[in-house]
């Protein structure tokens, strides 16, 4: 539970549910019923990535770590970030209208309005999935498939992404829902979500797939906010962890958290969906499990326009 405080009295409370699970399974904790049916959303994005550049697709590429990152990012649209996309695209010799995520504006309000004073529309670029995206087009062109709906539930490299999943996580898929950025996304138990990606913490057990499995987790690490942003919570525990964890966030209150010294995964959702309680549950457990050694990220402060703190949230077990 997420605990919201004002003036010393319990505002709101945001309740949720969340695992840590092994790559054999073993769930060596759970916060209530871990069973509970999710949409990973952009959590999903590291074994988006695996799907992608799995059978040494990437190494064919000639693909860069801080690519990998980019394609695995919820990215805030940054000036680097910029700058990455429109190149990636330049060098495919595709246009912004090849991305079939919608337009966007970047996170930060400071690069909004310079965004807006540049070109006054949002633009493809900007959305935070846009790097997978260029991902996705890359590996269509390098495999010879249809650019063209790409991101359809029937085109090979979605067909190809439901049935790793379902090898990951043991588990028969039988929804696919449709993502914020147009991209499919499986409707998955949040334990079988997490026993998913902790196979890609023990990437040695995925065989073939393993080299590519840790080159992610490595290439997120070595540019956390490339794989975010500057402000992005994401990055900021990454970073806090010095390197022994690659945390990833959804919409809806979605985040997992891949831990290789623990052959491991922390998967959260919170039951309403909001963002501010599932950041402050993915810092307060990480915290509470020692895996990131800082009481502070248990609790964040709130302020009022003033700029004074007149309460917090707070990860009560």
């Amino acid at each position: 539970m997420i605990e919201v405080t004002r003036s010393n009295f319990t505002e709101s409370t945001h309740h949720g549910v969340a695992v840590l699970i092994n790559s054999n399974g073993e769930v060596l904790k759970e916060w209530g019923n871990s069973n509970i049916l999710i949409y990973p959303r952009s959590a999903l994005k590291p074994i988006q990535t695996l799907n992608l550049y799995k059978d040494g697709v990437a190494e064919a590429l000639n693909l860069s770590d801080d690519f990998i990152a980019l394609t695995t990012a919820s990215h805030h649209a940054e000036n680097i970030h910029q700058k990455m996309i429109n190149n990636w695209l330049k060098k495919m010799n595709l246009k912004e209208k090849h991305l079939s995520c919608g337009p966007s504006w970047p996170w930060n309000i400071k690069d909004q309005f310079k965004a807006h004073a540049k070109y006054k529309i949002k633009r493809k670029i900007f959305h935070n999935c846009s790097g997978k995206h260029c991902g996705h087009l890359e590996v269509c062109r390098y495999k010879n498939l249809p650019i063209k709906n790409y991101q359809n539930k029937d085109h090979p490299i979605q067909r190809d992404l439901i049935k790793l999943i379902e090898d990951l996580s043991k588990y028969k898929i039988k929804n696919v829902g449709v993502d914020g950025c147009t991209l499919p996304n499986p409707l998955i138990p949040l334990k079988k979500f997490a026993f998913a990606t902790a196979q890609l913490a023990d990437y040695k057990k995925l065989n073939v797939h393993s080299a590519i499995a840790k080159r992610i987790f490595d290439s997120c690490v070595k540019f956390p906010e490339i794989a975010g942003g500057s402000k992005s919570i994401n990055s900021i525990l990454t970073k806090l962890s010095n390197g022994k964890v690659f945390v990833k966030n959804g919409a809806e209150g979605i985040f997992v958290a891949i831990i290789p010294e623990k052959k491991s995964a922390l998967a959260v959702k919170i039951i309403d969906g909001a963002a501010r309680a599932a950041e402050v549950a993915i810092a307060g457990l990480l915290s509470e499990l020692k895996i990131i050694n800082n009481e502070k990220i248990k609790k964040r402060p709130i302020k009022n326009s003033a700029g004074q703190i007149i309460g917090s949230m707070k990860w009560i077990c």
